[in-house]
């Protein structure tokens, strides 16, 4: 059986085969994703550097996160 002979593969190999069959799944890519990023992207740091946005540290984006899973589970 194909994945039985999958199995066998050595580690590097069988992750390779794992990420390309799981890349395959998503069909193909968006032509316009990277051009959309790259927007977000600048968009972002424009926020960061007028102050018109404040970071918060992982930790409190953690707890934030955390926090309003746990309310919408009541």
């Amino acid at each position: 059986m194909l994945r039985d002979a999958a199995l066998t593969l050595p580690h590097k190999e069988r992750a390779k085969l794992a990420h390309d069959l799981l890349c395959s799944l998503d069909g193909p890519a968006d032509p316009d994703v990277n051009d959309a990023w790259i927007t977000e992207i600048e968009k972002r740091a424009r926020e960061l550097a007028d102050s018109s946005v404040e970071p918060v540290d992982w930790q409190a984006a953690r707890e934030r996160i955390a926090r309003r899973l746990r309310e919408r589970r009541r």
